[in-house]
């Protein structure tokens, strides 16, 4: 399976309110506090931080901010998110396969991906949970055709 499938996937099974084709984009001089009430409110893990909205400049994770809260206590909310936003954005392209991004975020630990063109802007972000779920369905789709070559259907 590739990429540019995971995205179509997402159009079916996107979270309520939100497009599978929208890209959340938070800009670098946004404050801990507003990246945590956006990622509240959009219901997701991980925000791309970008200036113009279609490059990807950082990325910030619900667990980045959950480390600055311990690390510095409630202050921190007024941090822009340029000081402690993941400057090195691992990125994928449409034609990746899924499960070597899959191995990539494992080994990376990290949960969100941009998916990015040949000019390095953003066409759509893919998650661990997207990767699983494509692997998945490979998975029950080499069964059943496995299955039917026992039975002899």
């Amino acid at each position: 399976m590739l990429v540019n499938q995971l995205l179509s996937m997402k159009s079916t099974s996107g979270k309520p309110g939100i497009e599978a084709q929208t890209i959340v984009t938070i800009r670098p001089d946004a404050t801990l506090a507003q990246a945590a009430q956006m990622l509240s409110e959009q219901r997701i893990g991980a925000v791309v931080v970008s200036d113009d909205g279609s490059t990807p400049q950082g990325i910030l994770s619900e667990r980045d901010i959950v480390r600055q809260l311990g690390a510095h206590g409630p202050d921190v909310l007024s941090t822009p998110i340029s000081e402690v936003m993941t400057r090195d954005v691992q990125t994928c392209q449409m034609g990746d396969d899924a499960l070597v991004i899959l191995e990539r975020m494992t080994q990376g630990r990290f949960r969100h991906l941009p998916v990015v063109d040949d000019q390095g802007r953003m066409l759509g972000v893919v998650s661990i949970g997207d990767a699983v779920s494509g692997r998945l369905k490979e998975l029950a789709a080499e069964k059943e055709a496995l299955t039917g070559m026992i039975m002899g259907a």
